[in-house]
């Protein structure tokens, strides 16, 4: 059989992989800041499109829920019909719908957009990475997935940056407009440098599969994050997870009787792919949780604002870039699972000093000391896993392999800050205790709530009533995060020894 040119350039590697690697890093930044940017803008959006409570919620969470849902199909979609394809239409309809974002006169519109942002991001996000793993030859995927990685992690602390600065000299639409410009270098990169790239063997789209997987992932997403919000026992919480359970079964029952599945559920038997997506999934719980807690942290406690508190985060992003592309030869050296233990461990490391430390007073000192290992922990466990979960599945099913790498990570981000969310709420509406009975009734219920309700609250009355009510807030907020911080280091120190206990060796 004569090799196809796709397989003998993979072999061999494509001539301008480095300069590929640059615009598929460029894409993912844009699609992993868009999540995270927006946390900064939240009070600026309150002030000028009044949403309700609910829709500042879902100002947020509409990308994340479609993005989510959308990842395995649309990672299918760039493996049957080319990569290149999906990256083209994918950056279209999310530089269309960022502009729209941009000029929204209303929450809904608002919400709808960010929605179609979601389904744009889909396509683009799997298929900058199995892009990676077609053009580059096996003997140099892992550093160029460990580039990748590293700015996956990194594109997190970027976006309140980027975010808060855009704030400071445009109106609020700008943090969505800026995606423009940065979608047009991407897209005349993409045209002109990326070869198109899809499965050498035709096979027919599992659509039934695709539906499934879409309502599945969709309704678990939205059941996690309206729990913290409608309550983990509501009837709309526990609707959306029995759905979810249900039709994760028909997906499993479907998918073990189709002749060319969307993605083989016997695939997470295998031991790489299998912990590998369990590894992204609880690694990306913890690191999630960690940005929505210390940002809090920042601004309410600490007194810092958004774009200080952002600025402060961005050893984050450096930690990541350096050490992410240097994890192959420590990985050659050591051996794959030793490397993701010692990131789980390292990453405990800062949630301790987090959960033990963090004072109403703390220096900066002190975060970066939470901050550093956190991310160094991170560094070292999400490239080895990546490249793992990548190489576990044929190179026809590079983009759904891709797409499971990313499905996980959201899945696992949106459950670290709606638990770790919700355990801080518990922890800080337990202690609040009496320091809110001098106010009326709708103000204590607002600052009883949340200690965001609580700087509102302090920021209308009396000076004399406002400092010992933030003091007693500031430390009642506290007690909620040693709870969240030491959920996040009880869950990597558990995930190391199921590593160490199950991970097979190199």
């Amino acid at each position: 059989m004569t090799s196809s040119p796709a397989a003998t350039e993979t072999a061999a590697g494509h001539p301008r992989r480095q300069l590929i690697l640059v615009i598929m890093c460029l894409s993912l930044v844009l699609i992993v800041a868009a999540v995270s940017s927006l946390n900064v803008a939240i009070p600026t959006i309150v002030r000028e499109l009044q949403p309700s409570s609910t829709e500042q919620l879902w100002i947020i969470d509409s990308y994340a829920l479609v993005f989510a849902g959308l990842l395995l199909f649309c990672g299918a979609l760039g493996d049957r019909y080319g990569r290149k394809h999906a990256l083209i239409v994918g950056m279209l309809i999310f530089a269309g719908a960022s502009i729209l974002a941009a000029y929204a006169d209303g929450p809904t519109q608002l919400i709808a957009f960010r929605g179609l942002s979601g389904i744009g991001a889909a396509l683009i996000m799997p298929a900058t990475l199995s892009t990676i793993s077609v053009v580059f030859p096996p003997q140099e995927r892992a550093k160029a997935i460990a580039v990748w990685a590293g700015f996956a992690g990194a594109g997190g602390a970027i976006g309140p940056v980027a975010s808060g600065l855009l704030l400071e000299w445009f109106w609020w639409g700008s943090i969505f407009f800026v995606a423009v410009p940065i979608v047009v270098i991407a897209l005349a990169g993409i045209i002109a440098v990326v070869p198109n790239s899809a499965e050498l063997e035709r096979h027919p789209l599992d659509y039934v599969g695709a539906l499934l997987s879409v309502v599945m992932l969709v309704s678990i997403v939205f059941g996690i994050v309206e729990g913290p919000e409608s309550g983990w026992l509501a009837g709309v919480t526990l609707g959306a997870f029995a759905i979810g359970i249900v039709t994760l079964g028909l997906y499993i029952w479907w998918e073990r009787r189709v002749e060319h599945p969307l993605l083989d559920p016997a695939d997470f038997l295998i031991p790489k792919f299998g912990l590998g997506s369990l590894t992204i999934t609880f690694s990306f719980f913890v690191m999630f949780g960690m940005f929505f807690m210390i940002t809090l942290y920042m601004q309410f406690v600490l007194g810092w604002s958004p774009l200080e508190s952002a600025v402060r985060l961005l050893p984050f992003s450096v930690v990541m870039i350096i050490i992410a592309p240097r994890n192959p030869k420590l990985t050659e050296r050591f051996g794959t699972k030793q490397i993701i233990v010692a990131g789980f461990i390292v990453q405990s490391i800062g949630f301790l000093v987090a959960t033990t430390a963090f004072q109403p007073d703390s220096s900066y000192w002190i975060v970066l000391a939470a901050v550093v290992p956190m991310a160094a922990g991170m560094a070292f466990l999400m490239p080895p896993t990546t490249n793992a979960i990548i190489s576990a599945l044929p190179q026809d099913k590079a983009g759904v392999a891709s797409a499971v790498n990313d499905t996980t990570r959201e899945v696992g981000g949106a459950l670290g800050i709606a638990l770790m969310g919700t355990l801080t709420t518990i922890g800080y509406q337990a202690n609040i205790g009496s320091a809110t009975d001098s106010l009326p009734p709708e103000l204590a219920e607002l600052a009883e709530d949340s200690i965001g309700g609580a700087a509102r609250v302090a920021s209308m009355v009396d000076p004399a009533v406002a400092a010992p009510m933030m003091e007693t807030a500031n430390s009642a907020f506290l007690n909620g995060t040693t709870l969240a911080f030491g959920l996040a280091g009880t869950v990597s120190l558990v995930m190391a020894g199921v590593i160490a206990r199950f991970y097979p060796t190199d």
